[in-house]
């Protein structure tokens, strides 16, 4: 048995993994964004994980951000604090587990190459929506991690309208069609002149305001869908890879990846290259066969050839 994580800005899941993927148990926790009690949190969930697993042979964690090979969070996404940390050598020290830290969305690219819905794929894109937006590439079958590690980085694309002055980042694809930090972010927004507004940190309740006739609501969604489709056709123009998959929690929901299909389609027929296209190959957008889990079981892929490469070479 393997212990997989798979860490978000605001929920951290976790899970016991068997060696061919499937989960035994899984559970999660709010992300808290302190390091120490980040730390402690993390270390409580590996615990309780043994006590009822019995022998674990290792913990794979994904985590946003740029990840470096030896386990150093260069960036870590909204949790700030763990930028520069080295969470590899924490939990390894506390633990004594063989672990590996990997980038969530080149985990969740990983999973679906192992059993999910890129296994006839050598070229793709595994997109994950939530807090932000990460990306992880493969080419001819293998993670493309760029010069320092940072590629795949899509949320940080800038979309138009650029401020004058100040972070450029607010008009970022991460501002404007991640789920938490676009579509529930720019519903703050569009409601600051409210006297009753308040913050929505649930995209499920905006998209429940729409249904009520909320008129704010439903030009924040239009204009997300629509900027999360400029940003999908983006990637298979640079790219063009065989399928872009879709992961992250909010990839469960048919009726999100029906609008979305929806969106993409229209300016697909409206862009005159793509449209023309279209008729011999482009690639397809689909939802990633392990969904939420996708990160979380990538992790685990990820420590168990790291284990099989260390009784090789020892």
């Amino acid at each position: 048995m393997y212990i997989g994580i798979d860490i978000g800005g605001t929920t951290t899941k976790y899970g016991i993994v068997r060696k061919d993927g499937t989960i035994f148990e899984k559970g999660k926790i709010q992300t808290a964004h302190e390091k120490s009690e980040f730390l402690q949190n993390l270390f409580g969930v590996i615990s309780d994980l043994q006590q009822r697993a019995g022998t674990i042979e290792g913990i794979g964690i994904s985590a946003p951000g740029i990840i470096q090979k030896d386990g150093t969070l260069t960036t870590a996404g909204s949790i700030k604090s763990l930028y520069g940390t080295n969470l590899r050598e924490e939990l390894e020290k506390h633990v004594q587990l063989p672990v590996v830290i990997e980038n969530d969305a080149n985990a969740a690219a990983i999973a679906e190459k192992w059993i999910g819905h890129a296994r006839d794929f050598e070229h793709y894109i595994c997109l994950v929506l939530g807090t932000g937006i990460g990306g992880g590439i493969i080419i001819n079958n293998q993670v493309y991690r760029g010069g320092h590690g940072m590629a795949g980085e899509f949320g940080w694309m800038l979309m138009d309208q650029l401020p004058d002055s100040g972070n450029v980042e607010s008009v970022s694809l991460n501002q404007r069609a991640a789920i938490v930090g676009g579509l529930c972010y720019q519903y703050l927004l569009a409601t600051a002149h409210l006297e009753q507004n308040k913050a929505i940190h649930d995209a499920i309740d905006i998209f429940k305001l729409e249904e009520q006739g909320d008129e704010i609501a439903a030009h924040v969604i239009q204009r997300f869908f629509q900027d999360l489709s400029v940003g999908l056709l983006n990637l298979i123009s640079s790219f063009d890879p065989e399928a872009i998959l879709i992961g992250g929690a909010i990839s469960e929901n048919e009726g999100f990846m029906a609008r979305l299909q929806q969106t993409l389609a229209e300016l697909k027929s409206r862009h005159e290259s793509i449209a023309f296209l279209q008729q011999q190959k482009v690639a397809p957008v689909i939802t990633a066969k392990l969904k939420n889990d996708a990160g979380m079981i990538g992790a685990v892929y990820q420590v168990i050839k790291y284990i099989e490469q260390k009784k090789v070479s020892s």
